[in-house]
């Protein structure tokens, strides 16, 4: 028995794409996966030390990862017309260089941020803090991100939507807005790497179209941190048909980002995500010898 470790968000779409697996709805022979909820950022952290075998991440890390692990195709979040929200306390104007909390340095959200607004003294922290920093004056505003953007309290306003920095940044080109997805540790072999997308993939379809089932069984279990109403309209926009595997305009989105990322000399080398896939065709190719 293989055992291969998963590191997953707690936030209620990768605990959604991922429990199909958990439960068992979905499973491969001869394999155990074991799953950890950690943040997005301690995520990211994680897998620049290599620690998981497969691990969410923000799609902004990938560039600094990318030649130890492939980007997966699945299990994949993107805004349309939506995002994580700048928000601050009602009433009150940011200065030039106004005091920000963000979720973490290699988030996708702390990107555009940066190239939006250069002159923010940035202060790091778990995603579940930021609201309460910003009611209780330790920043002067937070960019929320998870189920939080649904739920803020009634004393705070969004300032501005990253979706808006995303739409100015892509100068009328109309793309998602990438958030995050899934990687996987190249030293595990081609054969076995294609299996675990592909399971992987099934567990994210077999969830989303069986919402119905796997959604109250999370709430029963006390697995999500948000009551029945918020968590439908979340899955609405993050764990949907446009999570199971990333279409072309997806693609073209995160290119776009990577692009933005270099330009702004976050990162030292321009990448295209399709360069950095597990190339699936192998499995097929082998099939296929073994027939003949």
């Amino acid at each position: 028995m293989r055992t291969i470790s998963v590191g997953h968000s707690p936030d209620a779409d990768d605990i959604f794409m991922y429990y199909a697996i958990k439960f068992g709805w979905v499973n491969l022979p001869k394999v155990k996966f074991e799953n950890i909820a950690l943040d997005i950022e301690t995520l990211n952290q994680a897998t620049l030390k290599g620690i998981y075998d497969i691990c969410a991440i923000s799609f902004a890390l990938y560039p600094f990862v990318k030649d130890d692990f492939a980007l997966l195709k699945t299990a994949v979040s993107f805004g349309e017309g939506y995002g994580p929200k700048l928000i601050k306390k009602k009433g009150t104007k940011l200065k030039k260089n106004f005091k920000v909390a963000l979720s973490g340095e290699f988030t996708t959200n702390a990107l555009l941020f940066k190239i939006a607004y250069p002159d923010a003294r940035i202060s790091y922290m778990n995603f579940l803090d930021i609201e309460n920093a910003v009611i209780n004056g330790d920043v002067d505003a937070g960019v929320l991100i998870h189920e939080s953007i649904l739920t803020y309290s009634s004393v705070l306003e969004v300032e501005r939507e990253i979706w808006d920095i995303w739409v100015e940044l892509c100068e009328g080109e109309a793309l998602p807005l990438p958030l995050g997805g899934m990687c996987l540790r190249r030293s595990i072999p081609l054969h076995e790497a294609i299996k675990y997308e592909n399971a992987l993939i099934k567990a994210v379809d077999v969830a989303n179209k069986n919402r119905k089932t796997l959604a109250p069984m999370l709430l029963e279990k006390g697995l999500i941190r948000v009551d029945a109403t918020t968590l439908d309209k979340y899955l609405d926009l993050y764990a949907n048909d446009n999570s199971v595997k990333m279409s072309q305009i997806q693609y073209k989105a995160l290119n776009k980002l990577f692009e933005l990322g270099y330009k702004s000399g976050h990162y030292q080398n321009l990448i295209k995500a399709e360069d950095f896939l597990i190339p699936s065709e192998y499995e097929e190719l082998r099939e296929k010898k073994k027939k003949k």
